[in-house]
């Protein structure tokens, strides 16, 4: 009995130490444990206006129960080089999470011996379901997720018996050397890939004029008469920042929402259930026949999408190509969650491209300070310049959503541990 009283003296003090200690001094020492490491995907051969949309399972990866603080990429060349997006076009990377039995050796989908872990996002199946992914705009957007905040993974609760966590890695990149039509090879024009068939070899519908079912892995687009195709490889290379996992970690939910969703509600015996269909890309259709007189045209296309489960906002931003102007995400009483605006580039290096995005703004609020509600519909806009005609182009919305704040998270969760101990001492 005696070792049981001293226990819960113990325990109690711990209780009081933690209930009354600034959360940022609590955090302070895991500030100083981050981790940081640099990976490159394999080699990528691209011939001039060729293109590469490759897949590679069990990538590198950081592993163990961590904390995900960023993750940063470019393309590069042999020699480490940066390679603009004149050049080399990165339409998209993506990084996703899955489980695969341990006893497995073949990569890729298809069985039950795989699935994907996806995000918290309201994309039908495995749609968007990545954890980071950006295009043109990956060099000059920032990713860091703010302390004491971190997306979590690693988790051994959370991995089935007999499986282990691993990491997709999606690279879509396009080489736009010596093509008749940069830009119009950088939005997956059909004609200049001269594809009329999806990559199950199905008939494109005939209003279908440009998209990813155009430029899939090693299509071709057209060069200008006389160049000569020349060789070169790429890389993706990414930085991934990271922490050990624990009990002053806030995790983060993430969520990408997307302009092209059209929610279907339905109403079954189990009660309501929303059907989304998240299309990802679409077309901006020019306001003018003429390019040349559409000065100021805008289009405009919105969504609104119930939240289930909403939170505090610690970051946001949009992803948008070539045309976009920016994207808003409104709140059900129509103030403004996040506003994310392209910046575009005016030279030739890689970072400031002319004519490309090469980065977004993203959005930091003060934690706290922005909170979705349960079930709140917000409204998602997306803006393109219709000066000219654009196809393939993205309206999505990248969000990273704690539903408890710091003080709160970590305060529960050394009550929870502290009744537990208690348990474990009276019982």
């Amino acid at each position: 009995m005696c070792f049981e009283f001293q226990d819960l003296v113990f325990s109690l003090v711990i209780l009081v130490l933690v209930l009354g200690t600034p959360i940022s001094g609590a955090f302070a020492k895991s500030e100083n444990n981050v981790k940081s490491a640099v990976f490159l995907s394999p080699k990528i051969e691209l011939g001039s206006g060729s293109v590469a949309n490759k897949f590679y399972y069990d990538t590198d990866f950081p592993r163990g129960h961590i904390a995900l603080k960023s993750f940063n990429a470019e393309v590069v060349d042999e020699a480490g080089n940066p390679v603009p997006l004149h050049e080399t076009y990165l339409h998209h990377w993506v990084v996703a999470r899955y489980h695969q039995h341990k006893h497995v050796i073949h990569k890729g989908f298809g069985d039950n011996s795989d699935y994907v872990v996806r995000n918290n996002g309201i994309c039908q199946g495995n749609v968007l379901g990545q954890y980071f992914g950006l295009g043109s705009e990956t060099r000059g957007t920032a990713t860091h997720i703010p302390d004491p905040f971190g997306i979590e993974i690693g988790n051994p609760e959370e991995i089935p018996y007999g499986y282990e966590e691993k990491w997709l890695l999606n690279v879509h990149a396009i080489d736009t050397r010596g093509v008749e039509d940069r830009m119009g090879c950088t939005e997956c024009k059909c004609d200049l890939y001269n594809v009329t068939k999806n990559e199950r070899g199905e008939p494109l519908s005939p209003d279908y004029i440009g998209g990813l079912h155009c430029c899939h892995d090693l299509d071709q687009c057209r060069l200008r008469e006389g160049v000569l195709s020349i060789k070169r490889s790429i890389y993706l290379k990414y930085t991934v920042k990271w922490f050990d996992w624990d009990n002053f970690v806030v995790p983060v939910k993430i969520y990408i929402l997307d302009v092209t969703d059209t929610l279907q509600i339905s109403d079954n015996s189990k009660g309501i259930n929303s059907n989304h269909a998240c299309k990802i890309e679409y077309e901006v259709k020019s306001c003018s026949t003429s390019h040349k007189d559409g000065n100021g045209c805008l289009h405009v296309k919105r969504t609104s999408l119930p939240l289930r489960t909403g939170g505090y906002v610690v970051y946001g931003v949009a992803h948008q190509h070539s045309g976009g102007i920016g994207s808003t995400l409104y709140g059900q009483d129509g103030r403004v969650i996040c506003s994310s605006i392209p910046s575009y580039g005016n030279g030739t290096e890689a970072g400031n491209e002319a004519d490309y995005i090469v980065g977004m703004s993203t959005c930091y609020p003060q934690p706290g300070s922005v909170k979705i509600i349960d079930g709140e519909t917000l409204t998602l806009e997306s803006n393109y310049s219709s000066n000219r005609g654009h196809t393939g182009v993205m309206g999505l919305f990248y969000l990273l959503v704690a539903e408890q704040l710091p003080h709160q998270y970590i305060r529960h969760s050394f009550l929870s541990s502290f009744t537990l101990d208690m348990k474990n001492i009276f019982y």
